[in-house]
């Protein structure tokens, strides 16, 4: 017979004491959206994805040749060095010297991660702890907040819409804040807003952190999607930049090699030795026929880089011509993969989060709302120019008639 305590033990449901960090979290904004978005799928309606920056390209067939070719040499199916094989690091230092004229020592200031978003995660775990503050872009690609929250760090998130008021903000807060930001993370062509810079933003910037003691993280993921002329400064290309900060980079765009899990972290070499020693825990390295498919592709396929952006250019105009028939106030990016558009009245006083609800519900086209990114990003939505222009274009058509019925017409 059992006594009394062992029932009420078997009866209690076992609870998972999950870290504090973990609770800090929110819940997740795209949820809802995914969860429908699924279930129209398995009933097999056609969705036409504009949610999620997920390249729908492949890449260039030599990148591809270079990797099945590597796949069978048995020595490439070891583990790797978690930095990133020297050849790699040789190549990446040789395209920032070739595009942006910096110099980097690819012994210490260059290092491989596994995609961007992994190296910058880690890089904020290297770097911050229990009551360090970070500045982050506002409205925020979700990983430059939690990557932060989850170092147990603090997050102050500014406006980064208009880059002078930016460097403004910044300026105040380090003057008012005590004890002051430790590290100031910016992204341009910035996710989701698709706001460029010139140069002599990040030549304030470099002022700025060396005036106030805090470390800078550039975020570079949309460097190699431009249009219009437009070329994305590098933060590395200031001068002193390398004193103060760091500069994240991927394959995933412009190379179409998002699956591929391949980015890169450049710049000061105590901040990228730091990222090394974290790595150095956490895993064994990039699978290393990809990093050698990668410096073919860094060493060959400039060219198809430039007409992957090309490709983008025609499909944001594609997209934005058709909004703007419908009457939406568009502003064209002139770099990324995205369009930040305005949600047109009357709609905007549903909601981005249940607009975005209804498009995907009624014209079958996901998109992101603009609240997922913060709540600066309320009254916008992120639309991603991965699909052809095909579908882009039936896109806008089912946006249209969709709006169209919920106007009573």
């Amino acid at each position: 017979m059992r006594s009394e305590s062992e029932t009420q033990f078997e009866d209690k449901p076992f609870e998972v004491p999950v870290a504090e960090r973990l609770k800090r979290l929110p819940p997740y904004m795209f949820g809802k959206i995914n969860k429908l978005k699924h279930e129209k799928r398995v009933a097999g309606i056609d969705v036409i994805d504009l949610g999620m920056g997920n390249p729908t390209d492949a890449p260039d067939q030599l990148i591809s040749d270079k990797l099945a070719e590597a796949i069978q040499d048995p020595r490439n199916h070891r583990y790797s060095v978690s930095s990133g094989v020297g050849n790699l690091r040789k190549e990446v230092a040789a395209r920032y010297l070739r595009k942006y004229g910096v110099e980097l020592n690819p012994d210490n200031e260059v290092i491989a991660c596994l995609g961007s978003k992994e190296g910058f995660s880690h890089m904020c775990l290297a770097l911050m702890g229990p009551g360090d503050t970070a500045i982050v872009p506002a409205p925020s690609f979700p990983i430059h907040v939690y990557a932060v929250v989850l170092s147990s760090g603090n997050v102050i998130a500014l406006d980064c819409r208009n880059p002078p008021e930016f460097l403004d903000k910044i300026a105040y807060t380090c003057e008012h804040l005590f004890p002051k930001p430790r590290l100031v993370i910016v992204n341009f062509p910035h996710n989701p807003s698709t706001t460029c810079v010139e140069q002599d933003f990040y030549v304030e910037l470099v002022k700025l952190a060396n005036r106030y003691g805090f470390m800078v993280i550039s975020d570079f993921a949309y460097a190699d999607i431009c249009f219009d002329g437009y070329v994305a400064p590098s933060f590395l290309s200031t001068p002193g930049a390398k004193d103060v900060g760091v500069e994240f980079t991927t394959m995933s765009k412009g190379y179409s090699m998002a699956g591929w899990r391949i980015g890169f972290c450049a710049g000061n070499s105590e901040m990228v030795r730091a990222l090394s020693t974290i790595k150095g825990y956490y895993d064994y390295g990039i699978f290393q026929a990809v990093q050698i498919a990668a410096i073919v592709a860094m060493r060959h396929c400039d060219d198809a880089v430039d007409e992957v952006a090309k490709k983008y250019e025609k499909r944001r105009d594609a997209l934005c011509e058709g909004l703007e028939r419908l009457g939406w106030e568009i502003e064209r990016p002139q770099a990324s993969m995205f369009v930040w558009a305005k949600i047109p009245a009357p709609w905007n006083e549903l909601g981005s989060i249940a607009f975005a609800m209804k498009l995907l519900d009624e014209a079958g086209v996901a998109v992101s709302p603009g609240r997922g990114f913060g709540p600066e990003g309320e009254g916008y939505l992120r639309l991603a120019i991965v699909e052809n222009t095909q579908r882009l274009r039936q896109a806008v058509r089912q946006i249209g008639r969709c709006l169209k019925q919920g106007d009573g017409e």
